[in-house]
């Protein structure tokens, strides 16, 4: 596991010994702008953002905090930038919007150097580059213990395409991009090397043949391809949430938002075989991965009943549900054909 962030041979660089400014002017002096909306970035007291002609702004804004949303010890710093930035402009996406501009803050402790940091911006310039994202300005700051990185992602999508979460009707198709659950499963072969390393210092991590599902935890992708598919197959989903919580949550969060209820089938939740075998020999409920696992970052969607033939064959959109009425609440039925509150499948029993 990650004891030391950097070879024992580096000179490290205290932040005290260039200041914050120091740190700003090394950390950005690389940006390169993609986005033609971006007038004035950073260097001066604010950003210029120039809307597209016709286009609403959409923001968002989430922190990732360390003990709380990552341990050190085994997060590579260049992974945990980028991740930060997928965290960000998945829920700009969510709402079937264009992600163009990001806002970073950053709150250090002492025991974080200039290169951890320089580590740190690696991975966040380069889900920048990797999304046409333009990192535009931000602010760094001491922390008293540990590393938080608040992150404000702008982007904009014409007033007819934007989709919220309060869209859903009787009767639409529930759908997911992607495969679920694979974080949650990373996550916890994660934790297992970490107690193992912990006792036995001596013994080398053991991963097996799972990097898929070590990547989907430490360096997700977001899903700006969908953004094309939707368009390509003529499709308005009437809402959308990203996956970062849990299938369950997420669509509990949905329903709410639009006043509806839900059926979902288990035979039709879609579980990468890496998931689910790692799931099997952990002892956990594969469902269970798929429903609270969360950190997948897929995009969950409704789309009206006409729209089936449409999604049916996609290779990447599973039909996994139905929206009820509120009156039905929120239902799983199960491989056998019992019908279950969701809640009562959320959790470990």
């Amino acid at each position: 596991m990650t004891e030391n962030l950097f070879s024992d041979n580096l000179k490290l660089t205290p932040i005290s010994d260039i200041g914050e400014q120091g740190l700003i002017n090394l950390l950005t002096q690389n940006i390169r702008f993609h986005q033609q909306s971006t007038l004035l970035g950073a260097g001066d007291d604010a950003a210029l953002i120039q809307l597209p002609e016709g286009e609403q702004l959409v923001v968002s804004t989430d922190s990732v905090v360390e003990g709380v949303h990552f341990d050190i010890s085994y997060t590579p710093l260049k992974h945990l930038g980028y991740k930060s930035v997928v965290l960000a402009i998945s829920d700009i996406l969510a709402m079937n919007a264009t992600p163009r501009q990001l806002v970073v803050a950053l709150a250090i402790s002492a025991k974080y150097t200039v290169e951890a940091m320089e580590e740190l911006y690696r991975g966040i310039l380069a889900a920048c580059e990797q999304y046409e994202v333009d990192l535009v300005g931000g602010d760094v700051t001491a922390s008293s213990a540990g590393l938080m990185i608040n992150l404000t992602a702008l982007g904009s999508a014409p007033a007819a395409k934007l989709v919220k979460r309060s869209g859903a009707q009787v009767g639409d198709l529930v759908c997911v991009s992607g495969d679920l659950g694979g974080a949650f499963m990373g996550l916890n072969l994660l934790e297992r090397e970490k107690r193992i390393f912990r006792e036995s210092p001596e013994i080398q991590p053991d991963f097996g043949d799972n990097d898929y599902l070590l990547q989907r935890q430490l360096r997700p992708e977001a899903r700006k391809d969908l953004l094309d598919i939707f368009t390509n197959l003529n499709l308005q989903p009437t809402s959308m949430i990203d996956v970062s919580d849990g299938l369950g949550k997420d669509l509990e969060r949905l329903c709410q938002a639009s006043g509806v209820g839900a059926k979902l089938y288990e035979d039709k939740l879609p579980l990468d075989p890496k998931t689910l075998s790692l799931a099997l020999e952990f002892s956990i409920d594969p469902t269970l991965c798929v429903l609270s696992g969360g950190e997948d970052f897929e995009l969950l969607f409704t789309v009206p009943q006409t729209a089936f033939d449409k999604v049916k064959s996609h290779p990447d959109i599973s039909i996994v549900g139905h929206i009820t009425d509120a009156s039905e609440g929120l239902y799983l039925i199960s491989k056998t054909g019992t019908a279950m509150e969701l809640k009562d499948r959320m959790y470990v029993q």
